[in-house]
């Protein structure tokens, strides 16, 4: 018998048995055979293994339900007829607990409260481990307590954290190996929201980035393009003036008489000659009621003398003639331009 074997036992959730042992070390070469037995059981004859675990084409451990607390083994050469290696041992100091079931989440402000379902068998001995990180975070950081109830606190709900939790047995109370069960799958959270990945945080922010860049870029443009079109309108208002249209200045030609312009410049004609003769008249007018009052004043303070003027002399000897040499312009010459009669007054103004 070697007591000096090393190996690993594992009881399933209190439902199965492996132990398993480097055969390459302790057994090189050879094949064994293992056999065991309960002592709670009615009949404590050895079993032959049910299933034989296998490395590199030897046997190297064995699989089998688990049938009580008391457990005694035997490793023996492959015919059975001499044992190798034998141990007692109590199964439940070697439970390994299954993953925890219908984990759930809650969220409140800034505090995760994570809850699981009790397992039917061993609560007492079980504790629930939350792990926890953010992109940010360079390790897992663990919160760890009674079963099956954990929270914590302190979370950021504008970061994306990853979850995972598992039982783990009291050590060496309950068990002599520390033995924890499978990590339930890992979720990734933000803010009471489920997201498939962390990633999803990250593709959101750049999603936004993008956007925000591509409208800051559209707008940058738009200026841009204002700015060169006011400088294009000012350049081009340098270099080509705009002209007017003269149907914007003449429009009695163009309204009235459809463009005629002998019908508009025979018209034309005779309302500027009668506003002509119109100024003249008012301006002979006002000429004459200055020269009286002046003349009323001349009477009072010097003796009265002769003052000729022709506007004087046509009013003592005919008003009639003063009011008509008013009225009517002096003619001086006709100008015949483009084959139309053109008068040229005293003034060289051409009377259309």
């Amino acid at each position: 018998q070697k007591d000096a074997i090393s190996t690993t036992i594992i009881n399933f959730n209190n439902e199965k048995m492996e132990i398993t042992w480097a055969t390459s070390k302790m057994f090189p070469g050879k094949n064994v055979s293992f056999y065991y037995t309960f002592e709670e059981g009615k009949q404590k004859y050895r079993k032959t293994c049910p299933t034989y675990l296998f490395t590199q084409g030897y046997i190297s451990g064995c699989l089998f339900k688990t049938e009580g607390n008391s457990l005694a083994f035997y490793i023996m050469n492959s015919n059975g007829s001499e044992v190798l290696f034998s141990k007692k041992l109590k199964s439940d100091f070697y439970i390994k607990p299954n993953r925890p079931e219908n984990v759930t989440f809650f969220w409140k402000d800034d505090t995760v409260t994570v809850t699981c379902n009790k397992p039917e068998r061993g609560v007492r001995c079980l504790r629930l481990e939350l792990q926890y990180k953010s992109k940010f975070d360079k390790g897992w950081q663990s919160r760890t307590s009674k079963c099956c109830r954990v929270g914590e606190q302190g979370f950021d709900p504008r970061k994306c954290y990853s979850f995972r939790v598992r039982l783990k047995r009291i050590v060496p109370s309950c068990n002599v190996v520390d033995y924890s069960s499978d990590w339930e799958a890992e979720t990734f959270w933000m803010n009471s929201t489920l997201l498939d990945s962390c990633d999803d945080e990250i593709k959101a922010q750049s999603n936004t980035v993008i956007l925000i860049s591509c409208m800051m870029t559209l707008l940058l443009m738009i200026f841009i393009l204002l700015i060169l079109l006011c400088k294009w309108q000012r350049l081009q208002k340098s270099v080509m003036p705009t002209i007017p249209d003269p149907k914007y200045i003449f429009t009695d030609l163009f309204n009235d008489h459809n463009g005629n312009f002998q019908e508009w410049i025979d018209k034309t004609d005779h309302v500027v000659v009668q506003s002509k003769l119109e100024y003249e008249e008012l301006e002979c007018i006002i000429e004459e009621e200055n020269q009286q009052i002046e003349k009323k004043k001349s009477d009072k303070q010097e003796p009265r003398e002769k003052i000729f003027s022709f506007s004087e002399a046509t009013e003592n000897n005919h008003p009639k003639a003063a009011q008509n040499a008013c009225l009517m312009p002096t003619f001086n010459n006709m100008v015949s331009f483009a084959g139309l009669q053109n008068v040229v007054n005293d003034d060289m103004y051409v009377m259309l």
